[in-house]
């Protein structure tokens, strides 16, 4: 076989340099374990919410009404709407039971005060023989101790036969105060427990405009804020009224807290029952506007990602006064100037360190940076 000739000196040159130009034209890869997210740079501003509510007219004193005793409830006088006055009965259970305890009781105060009559008699008759030493002194002392036991005796029956009848006024429910019945619990025919609800009452007086508000919509809770209360149907029925009360806990059904609005005065037309509207404003906070991607949590509190002078991520805990559509405002956590992650920092940890992915255009703002 013949042997190949070598390529001259100056072909070989040639193609060195040549791959040495196209090694030294590519780009240097990008460093997979460091993530591309996308920042913002945060500034303060005052936020001061505004939420309208509706509600309710609602007395300020509601009242439950049950019987003291239980039994079978054979008449029910009022109905749900219907004013009543005080000492009007509203229902009654059967006296059956009741009236033989009282005629049982009855019976042994008649016996006992038999008893204490003869005894008295007997007493009597031997005052009159111990001082002629017809009868001696410890029969004296018997027929005193026995007339003081029967005093007491009857005494006891007394007090029994006044629970009786005590008893047998608890058959009829009376109302106490004047109002108006707003509920009913129970019907003619049912048995029904001693202290279980039967009517629930609104007593006359002052009255309470009621919201139920989620927590979250305020900054700070509103405290003796003067309000226009308006009918919802007829917003020019207005009446004015002061925040009195919010409820220190969150309902566990509905995740809302009650604000009580004390009204001055109704206007015709707003009664017991009607809906209204209110207009409420907390007062002004700095707070921070931010997507809810940037969202993230510390534990069990929220927090964000910040970006420190080289370029680190840092956690920081903040806390949320308001959840608003695609974005919430944060009170405490962040100043003016700072940069916040808000896309790519699902697979960030303290300390890493980033890059910073450009703004893309407004026609792919909807897509997803990718670390």
């Amino acid at each position: 076989m013949p042997a190949v000739p070598p390529l001259p000196r100056c072909i070989g040159l040639c193609l060195f340099v040549a791959l040495l130009a196209a090694c030294g034209g590519e780009k240097k890869p990008r460093d997979p374990q460091t993530p591309r997210v996308r920042v913002m740079q945060v500034s303060t501003a005052a936020f001061a919410p505004t939420v309208t509510l509706t509600g309710d007219i609602q007395a300020r004193v509601q009242t439950d009404l049950s019987f003291r005793i239980g039994g079978k409830m054979t008449e029910r006088l009022v109905d749900v709407g219907q004013r009543i006055s005080p000492q009007q009965p509203l229902a009654r259970l059967d006296p059956k039971d009741q009236r033989s305890d009282v005629d049982s009781a009855a019976a042994m105060v008649s016996a006992q005060q038999a008893r204490l009559k003869l005894a008295e008699v007997d007493l009597a008759r031997q005052q009159k023989l111990l001082p002629k030493g017809y009868t001696s002194r410890s029969e004296y002392d018997q027929a005193l101790a026995t007339q003081r036991s029967a005093k007491n005796a009857l005494a006891a029956a007394e007090a029994q036969l006044a629970n009786a009848r005590e008893q047998l006024s608890y058959t009829t429910l009376v109302a106490e105060a004047p109002g108006i019945i707003t509920a009913r619990q129970a019907e003619v025919g049912q048995v029904v427990q001693a202290t279980a609800p039967i009517f629930s009452l609104a007593r006359d007086g002052e009255r309470d405009a009621v919201f139920n508000v989620y927590e979250s919509l305020f900054v700070e809770p509103p405290q003796g804020q003067a309000v226009q209360v308006a009918l919802l149907e007829r917003p020019e029925v207005q009446a004015t009224g002061q925040v009195r009360e919010i409820t220190p806990t969150v309902s566990a059904q509905s995740g809302t807290v009650q604000v009580k609005v004390a009204l001055k005065a109704l206007p015709a037309g707003m009664d017991l029952g009607s809906v209204v509207s209110v207009t409420l404003q907390a007062p002004a906070r700095e707070g921070v506007e931010l997507p809810w991607a940037a969202l993230t949590k510390a534990g069990h509190d929220p927090a964000v990602w910040l970006l420190d002078g080289e370029g680190k991520a840092r956690l920081r805990p903040v806390r949320v006064a308001r959840y608003l559509t695609g974005k919430v405002i944060l009170t405490e956590g962040l100043q003016g100037g700072e940069q916040v992650v808000i896309a790519g920092g699902q697979v960030l940890y303290e300390g890493q360190q980033v890059e910073i992915a450009q703004n893309p255009p407004a026609s792919d703002s909807s897509r997803e940076v990718q670390p």
